[in-house]
Parts: C-alpha cells; structure tokens; sequence
C-alpha cells in the first residue's frame, strides 16, 4: 500500500518533468529555426550588396562601397533601438513580432524593386527597413534564454548550451545565404535571389508565432532603463555630501518577500562594494520621508543596475580591439588571398569565398565545444557551464591571436616566394600571373578565427545576457554587438594610420597598393602584439570583474 501511495506522486513529478523539458524543447527549436531563416534571408541580401548597387543602380565602386558600409553601421546601431523597446515598453516577444513583420516588408520591397527594375530611391527604402526590421539578434537569444528558469542548475546549463546552438543557426543561414543565394543572384536574375530571401522571412514569422504557445516564459518591460539610470546619477549627485552607510542593509529597497524588486519583473540584486558612490543615492535622508522623488531616493536594485553596466562597460571595451583583428578576415586576408594560386584544377576559387572555412569550423566547433569540450571542462573545474563565462571569452582572445601569426607566417612564406621567383603584380588576376603558392594555405587561419569566435562571441553574447540586469537584458546584449561596430572603425583607422607612418620618406609602406613591395607580415605582427596586449589588459579586468547576484 505504501508502495502505491509513493509511486503516485513520482509519476505525476516526472509526467510535469517531461512536459516542461519538451515544451523548453520545442521553444527552442521555433527560435533558432526562426533565426537560421532570417539570417538566411539577411545574408542572402547583404553579401553582394555592392555587386547590386554597382550592377543594376549602376554607382561607381566608391559610392557602391560606402552605401555597403553605410547601411551596415546602421545595421549595427539599430539593434540597441530594439532592445530599448523589448526591455522598457513592448517586451520581447511584442518587440520581434513587430521587428520581423517589418522585415517582411522591407523584402518585399527590395524584391519589387529588383524584379522590375525601380528607381534607386524605392530599393535603399526597402534597405534600411531592412536594416530596422533585421536588428533582432539581441532580442531574439534573450528571449531565447529567458525559456529556461535560472533557479533550476539544469536548466541554467541548457540555457548556455543554447547560446552555442544560436550562434550556429547565425552561421548556417550566413552559409546558405552568402554562397546559394549569391549563386542566384548572378547566374539567374536578382528577382528570384531576392525574392527567396522574402519568403525565407515569411518562414521566419510563421515559425516564430507558431511556437507562441511553447513560450513558457516572458520578461514583462520594466519602463525606460535610461529613465532609472539617470535618477541614481541625479539622486547620487544631490547627495553627494551625504556619507553612505557602512551597513549597506540600512539602504532604502523594497520590502517583499518574494524577492522581487520594484522594477516589474526584475529580482531584487545583491549590494556590492563597487562604485560605492552611488550608494548615496539609496541613503534615505528626512527630506526623503517628507517629499518622497524617485529623482532623490532609489532603491538598492536600482543602484546596482548601473554598476552591473558600469562593471559591463571594459569587458565591453575589450571586445574592440578583438573584432578590429576578427575583421580582417574581410579585409587583408582577401587581400593576401587575391595574390595566390585560386586555381584547382580549372576550377577557380575567389579569395572571398574562402570565408566559408570560418563558417565551417564554427560548425564544427560549436557542437564540440558543447558536448566535448564542456563536459571534460566540468570535470576538472566543478563549474556547470565547464569555463566561466569570463575564461571562456579570454582564451578566445587568445585563439585570435594564433590567428594572426598564422596569417603572418604565411605572408613570410609568400614574400620569400617573390624574392625567389621575381615580383608579381597583386593587381593582376586577370591574366594568371598569380604566386606559385596555393590559396588554400589560408585555410588554417580562417579555420583559427572561426574557433576564436565559438569561445569570445558565444562567451560574450552568454555574458551579457547573464550579468545584465532582468529589465535591461536585450539593452546589454545589443550594447555588446557594438563593441563589433566599433572593432571595424578602429580597423580602418589603424590600416590608415599605418599606411601612412610606414610610408614616409618615399618607402612603399607596409600596405601599399601593391602589397607585394610591401610588409603585410609586419601589419599581422602588430595586430598580433595588440591582440596580446588586450588579452594582459582582459585579465587585469577578470580579476576585477564582480559576478552578478540576485536576493533569492
């Protein structure tokens, strides 16, 4: 009798078990399918952009090549203008839906505007709807993640695996839409090869609302974080004679026992001993009790939200210098690439394709990383997630770095095979004259950066995600796609920079135009050196760095 008595109970906690672990299950599968399409979709448009602008709006090279970059920081940008939506007013869910409807749209247009040839003006609205409409990647992964219950330790160590399978749907819809689509857009019209982006962002939405009802967990809005973060300077400052207590229970917050702050849907977070200034700003003065402002007292939660951004803010700055070098996959690889063998047997290979090798190794890496690497990691270490968040970004820097003497060693090899068989025009291409030196010798060095990337941008999208306050999670994780906008700036600014020091006096400089009469292997060195330099800079900021806690 007591057999059945017990056993009753168990079945029905294991039944809601299951059901909970499918439902989670298929949340997941709706977002990161929706997000291959869209990516699919994105990249299907963005790769030969500037082969469109120049082909059928017929701008020359220079103008083609800024309306790209143009359009592409706009890109970058608009990703935190949906993220203050998703956190302060819509919420998440509201904020995609509305974000991809307008995506839709945008491709719509583009696709008319191809097919039947309509004036420039009709195509860059379509572009920068699209530019709006697609900035949903910081939103998505939160919403993503906010499918798993952070209390659970389970379920915390499926919710960082979830980043990892998030960013491979990133890349297997940069794979289809950059080669496919791209092969349909020059071989059989720019109608159909936009046209097939439109309905792979059709498919977005229908599967993103299809899995409205496996949803399990929604992050209400929490009203403008920017609104809450001004309040504690304003209140900060005004108290700035006030002396903060050493018992920092004495700070004003909010009596609940639920462990709920003020802010809607937002957990209650842990005082820590940083920026201890600001403090000031939750001393509750008598004029507090007789003219109660948010504008003068706030609530320890509210305090502590500006300094997990302010504790955010370098491991942010880090992250610059690491896509400056990332982004030369893009830039000077294809130029090293465009002087070497493309040929296989009559088959050739343009230097720009060979950045399928990065998308590939991240398809290999990531489910390495989440099923190898990971459990091995645990064992040693006794963390869930294998690495903290923090070693993981690092040894990313640091797997970067072997990149760039990969592509510095290489640019050794290749200028002793110019001093031993004379020069070549880089400019060529076009009549064969190209180095005796196969193009596949660049492999390892996207192969490298592609498992970079499965260490620092995983680690970093996890990152910012976790240490983020609940109300301002899709505010942090687009504030740290920036730091990619920024990385390409300072790319330029240095390859400008040290083009011209290194060209006084006459010299060729190390990037010339003809970067064989130049020093390409010195640029990767220097870019090497800063990558290392970063890294010395990183852990000083690890070591300093303050996890996150919440009042459970």
């Amino acid at each position: 009798m007591e057999a059945v008595e017990s056993s009753g109970p168990q079945v029905s906690t294991d039944r809601r078990a299951s059901k909970k672990d499918r439902r989670i299950f298929w949340a997941c599968v709706f977002i990161l399918v929706n997000n291959c399409f869209q990516y699919t979709a994105f990249f299907g448009v963005s790769t030969n952009l500037v082969n469109y602008l120049k082909d059928r709006l017929h701008e020359g090279s220079k103008a083609a090549a800024n309306g790209v970059t143009n359009w592409q920081g706009t890109s970058s940008i608009t990703p935190l203008v949906a993220a203050f939506l998703a956190d302060a007013f819509l919420g998440r869910y509201w904020t995609i839906a509305l974000f991809m409807l307008i995506s839709v749209v945008a491709f719509v247009v583009l696709t008319v505007s191809a097919a039947v040839a309509l004036q420039s003006a009709a195509f860059y609205a379509g572009l920068y709807l699209l530019a709006i409409g697609g900035a949903l990647q910081p939103v998505l992964s939160s919403f993503g993640a906010d499918q798993f219950d952070e209390t659970d330790e389970e379920e915390r160590g499926q919710q960082s695996s979830f980043f990892n399978w998030f960013y491979l749907s990133i890349n297997v819809g940069s794979l289809v839409g950059g080669t496919v689509l791209v092969w349909v857009q020059s071989s059989v019209s720019w109608g159909l090869g936009y046209g097939i982006p439109a309905l792979f962002s059709v498919l977005a939405v229908a599967g993103f609302l299809a899995g409205t009802a496996a949803y399990r967990r929604h992050q209400p809005p929490g009203g403008s974080p920017l609104t809450r973060v001004a309040q504690v300077i304003v209140a900060a400052v005004r108290k700035y004679r006030v002396e903060a207590p050493a018992d920092a229970s004495t700070l004003h917050e909010r009596e609940a026992d639920d462990g709920m702050s003020a802010i809607q849907g937002s957990r209650r977070l842990a005082h820590t001993d940083q920026f201890r200034f600001l403090d000031k700003a939750a001393v509750e003065t008598a004029g507090d009790k007789a003219r109660p402002s948010p504008w003068r007292l706030c609530t320890v939660t509210q305090v502590e939200e500006l300094k997990c951004v302010l504790r955010l803010l370098p491991v942010w700055a880090s992250g610059i210098i690491f896509a400056a070098a990332y982004t030369q996959m893009t830039t000077t690889f294809i130029i090293q690439g465009d002087t070497l063998d493309p040929y296989v047997g009559g088959f050739r290979v343009p230097a720009a394709v060979l950045s399928v090798f990065d998308t590939l190794s991240i398809m290999l890496w990531v489910p390495l990383y989440d099923r190898l690497i990971v459990p091995l990691a645990r064992r040693a270490t006794g963390h869930e997630r294998g690495f903290t968040q923090l070693a993981r970004m690092g040894v990313g820097l640091v797997v970067l770095t072997v990149a760039m003497l990969a592509a510095g060693t290489l640019e050794v090899a290749r200028r002793r095979v110019i001093a031993r068989h004379g020069m070549y025009d880089s400019n060529t291409g076009v009549d064969g004259s190209y180095l005796p030196l196969s193009i596949f010798w660049q492999v390892p060095q996207y192969a490298v950066v592609g498992a970079s990337e499965v260490f620092t941008f995983i680690g970093q999208m996890e990152f910012f995600y976790d240490q983020a306050p609940d109300a301002m999670r899709s505010l942090c994780s687009g504030l740290s796609m920036t730091s990619f906008a920024l990385g390409n700036y300072v790319s330029s600014a240095l390859v400008t920079v040290v083009a011209r020091a290194t060209a006084r006096g006459g010299r060729d400089g190390w990037i010339p135009d003809d970067i064989n009469r130049g020093h390409l292997d010195d640029f990767f060195w220097l870019l090497a050196m800063l990558c290392i330099g970063n890294f010395g800079v990183y852990l000083l900021i690890a070591r300093w760095y303050t996890y996150k806690k919440t009042v459970d």
